[in-house]
C-alpha cells in the first residue's frame, strides 16, 4: 500500500512497511484493539510500535480513541490521495496563459497559438479579458473564405460572459472537473477588478489547462 502526503511545497508519496500493513489487517480483525494487545500479537514492545502508530494514525488510516484503542478508519489509499490532491488550489499549478488583443488579425494569433505550444487564445481589451479562441475555432476560419490576415481575432472570439472562469483560490480539483464538464481545453485564471463606474471587469493572471491537470499527477507518479 502507497500512501501520499502532500504539503506547500511537494508531493511525498511512501510505501508502508511490511509491519505496518500487518498493524492494519490486525485492527481490521481485532477492532478496538489497544496498543498492549497489538505488540503482543506481533511480538514486539510497545515503544517499538510506536513509530508505525504514529504514521497509521496521521494518516489517517487508523483512528486512536482514548481508552478504547485503535480503529480501522476504512479510508482506502485512493481515498487519502483524493483528501490530499483536494487541497491543492488552481494558484499552485497555473501557467502563464498565450493572451492577445482583439484586434490582433486571425493569422498573428494562430502564430501566438503556436508559439506558446497551446490549445487556447486568451483575448483582452484595455487588459482585461474579453474572450477567448480554440484550436477549432482556427480550424473553422481558416477552412473557410475569409482572409485570415486581415480579420480581427476578435471577430471570431467566444465573448464573456460565456466563458468558464477559475480563480487563484480554486480547487485544482474543481478546475480539472470543470475542463470535463465543458470540454474546453483550458481555462482562464481570474482576477475580479470594480471600475469606477461599478463595472466588473477580470485580469487574467493565468490558465489551467489539461497539461497542467496532466502535470499534477505525474508529480504525484513521481513522489514530488
Amino acid at each position: 500500500m502507497y500512501l501520499c502526503i502532500i504539503n506547500a511545497e511537494r508531493v511525498i508519496i511512501i510505501k508502508l512497511t511490511k509491519r505496518q500493513e500487518e498493524i492494519i489487517e490486525i485492527v481490521k480483525k481485532n477492532q478496538p484493539i489497544t496498543s498492549e494487545k497489538l505488540a503482543e500479537m506481533l511480538n514486539v514492545t510497545r515503544a517499538a510500535l510506536r513509530p508505525d502508530l504514529a504514521i497509521l494514525t496521521m494518516t489517517g488510516i487508523l483512528e486512536a480513541r482514548p481508552k478504547v484503542g485503535y480503529l480501522y478508519s476504512k479510508k482506502s489509499s485512493n481515498s487519502l490521495i483524493f483528501e490530499a490532491i483536494k487541497d491543492i488550489k488552481v494558484s499552485e499549478i497555473k501557467s502563464k496563459p498565450a493572451i492577445v488583443t482583439e484586434d490582433t488579425t486571425v493569422y498573428d494569433a494562430i502564430v501566438q497559438l503556436f508559439l506558446n505550444d497551446a490549445g487556447t487564445i486568451f483575448i483582452v481589451n484595455n487588459g482585461y479579458l474579453t474572450g477567448a479562441v480554440s484550436r477549432k475555432d482556427f480550424l473553422k476560419i481558416a477552412m473557410g473564405n475569409s482572409d485570415i490576415h486581415k480579420v480581427p481575432v476578435g471577430i471570431i472570439m467566444t465573448r464573456m460572459p460565456n466563458i468558464i472562469t477559475v480563480t487563484d483560490d480554486d480547487l485544482a480539483y474543481d478546475a480539472a472537473k470543470k475542463i470535463i464538464e465543458h470540454e474546453v481545453d483550458s481555462l482562464p485564471v481570474v482576477e475580479k477588478v470594480i471600475l469606477d463606474d461599478g463595472k466588473e471587469v477580470y485580469k487574467i493572471t493565468g490558465k489551467v489547462s489539461k497539461t497542467n491537470i496532466t502535470k499534477l499527477f505525474v508529480k504525484l507518479g513521481e513522489g514530488r
